[in-house]
């Protein structure tokens, strides 16, 4: 165990928050009042202590750092094994500072079972920070799928009308995923077992673990599906758009800012470290549903009534960026998935928070009822277009430097996907703004929105944090890509030496057939150029 156990502590603080909160009777308003303090003061301490872990942390080691490490249950091989590097610093850190967001932006939107919400938003932030930090299998499937239940309750409990069916879509979605990736890590650990004599479950010593093709691919798909759907990816994005609807503001963002990254960091983690050559040969097929998830989310997006569902499709689109840049495994490409999903946290986040102060104003999300509105609501008008701008990708803005990274990454080894994912950002304008055309200029034409008021002070104090990260984003980025560049260097290195030199060799003469994506692998200049990259 390390001397100071920084990532445990800024882990399970959320849940020392709970159990005070446990004991208070939420029958009055101010019982309701000290809930909601209790919650926000603890969110708030444990993203100071995240900042613990960027101020350890050192740039310059491939490796994960401040790690801890106990025997937990020995005879099966599995320990409390966390650790964090370049790749997983900032995911977790996005999860501290959204966290306190999103409890003061419920300050006045829940009523209703106000304690057992709080501690459902924080027991997550808990399950969340526990997946980024695993580095033991068992453990990581445990925090997985804790962060199910919470979910669950948050949409189910506290969502829209149709709240039971888009809970139990989003359970049954997730749980089958999960289930199929259960079985393929119990494959995993047993061909460990088989050609060591050993049971354990440290991700570091199953990354060694060699498997036949067949096996590799297989147990490649099962990981890959869970978190596919987790993304999500196309076509498997149906559950999203009825969660986001339904969920409450906070719900929202939380889903969009944070879990809907579990699925990429897993792909980054797990799925392609493990296995490498079941990863190149899905890399096209990956890659292909990537392009069609950008243009496709977009093209939804472009026709919906619906303010929050506009917002809920433009993830399926933005995400989609995320897996392309994973996938053509160029540092560029990589290094701007990372980011990219920092930005869309920070971004779709404020976009879904900005829509939750309009509904709880008009109690519609419907961009017909609108129309004219920046007349009456000036701050918030201009705080939405800023959003709005750096979720297009405007140069200086957040969302401009991660899909310039992901698509000068792709042109590299695929020019095709890249000049098709480029369409996207096209489409991403047209109906963003749109939709921004429709509700906030003209003349206002429905006198229910001649009364509408402009945002108060708690709701600027907690919007106000991310206008300031999407301009140091766009502004200053390498501040956050240079924490990645050694952990995303020997990512892209141990996916491609082990695959290609090691493995594929092999795979190659016994199933001819199924070869790696040659754009990708396969040209030298291409591989000197990902591998000199930085240095």
């Amino acid at each position: 165990m390390a001397a100071s156990p920084i990532l445990s502590y800024v882990t399970y603080l959320p849940l020392l928050g709970i159990l005070p909160i446990i004991f208070i009777p939420q029958n009055n308003e101010n019982g309701k009042g000290l809930i909601k303090s209790i919650s926000l003061v603890t969110s708030l301490l444990a993203f100071v202590a995240s900042l613990r872990i960027y101020y350890g942390f050192n740039e310059h080691v491939a490796g994960f750092q401040l790690v801890e490490q106990v025997q937990w249950i020995a005879s099966y091989g599995i320990s409390y094994f966390f650790g964090v590097d370049g790749i997983s610093l900032w995911l977790a850190l996005l999860t501290t500072f959204l966290t306190p967001i999103t409890i003061l932006s419920t300050w006045k939107a829940v009523e209703k079972r106000v304690k057992e919400f709080h501690i459902a938003v924080l027991f997550l932030e808990t399950a969340m920070l526990g997946t980024f930090f695993s580095l033991d299998l068992f453990l990581f499937y445990i925090f997985w799928e804790l962060m199910l239940i919470p979910m669950y309750l948050i949409i189910g409990v506290w969502g829209g009308e149709r709240r039971i069916y888009a809970a139990v879509k989003f359970f049954l979605f997730t749980a089958f995923g999960s289930l199929l990736m259960l079985i393929a890590l119990i494959g995993l650990v047993y061909f460990n077992f088989d050609a060591t004599g050993k049971i354990t479950f440290n991700l570091l010593e199953l990354y060694n673990v060699r498997l036949p093709f067949f096996f590799e691919a297989m147990f490649f798909a099962a990981f890959a599906l869970a978190f596919a759907i987790k993304v999500p990816m196309f076509p498997f994005h149906t559950w999203l758009p009825d969660a986001h609807v339904e969920a409450p503001t906070a719900g929202s963002v939380i889903l969009a800012g944070i879990l809907l990254k579990m699925g990429a960091y897993g792909f980054i983690r797990f799925a392609m470290p493990l296995f490498p050559d079941g990863s190149a040969f899905f890399s096209p097929l990956i890659i292909l549903l990537s392009v069609i998830g950008i243009i496709y989310g977009a093209m939804v997006a472009m026709v919906q009534p619906d303010i929050k569902k506009l917002v809920a499709y433009s993830s399926v689109s933005h995400l989609g960026y995320c897996m392309l840049g994973l996938y053509v495994l160029t540092p560029q490409g990589v290094e701007g998935s990372i980011l990219q999903m920092l930005n869309h946290g920070i971004s779709t986040g404020a976009l879904f928070l900005l829509v939750g102060i309009i509904y709880e104003k008009r109690h519609t999300r419907m961009i017909s009822e609108y129309g004219g509105i920046a007349k009456v609501m000036p701050i918030y008008s201009t705080i939405f277009l800023i959003v709005t701008l750096s979720s297009i990708g405007l140069p200086t803005t957040n969302g401009f430097i991660g899909e310039f990274l992901i698509l000068v990454g792709t042109f590299m080894v695929n020019k095709t996907a890249a000049v098709l994912a480029a369409t996207g950002v096209i489409l991403g304008a047209v109906y963003m703004l749109w939709m921004v055309q429709r509700v906030f200029y003209g003349k206002i034409t429905n006198p229910k929105n001649e009364k509408l008021t402009d945002i108060n002070l708690r709701e600027f104090c907690y919007l106000f944090p991310l206008l300031v990260f999407v301009f140091w984003i766009g502004l200053f980025p390498n501040f956050f890509l240079e924490k990645m560049h050694v952990s995303v260097n020997s990512f892209i290195k141990q996916v491609k030496t082990e695959s290609v030199t090691e493995k594929h060799a092999e795979t190659q003469k016994a199933l001819p057939k199924l070869t790696l994506n040659e754009n990708i692998f396969s040209n030298p200049k291409n591989q000197n150029k990902i591998l000199n990259f930085g240095e």
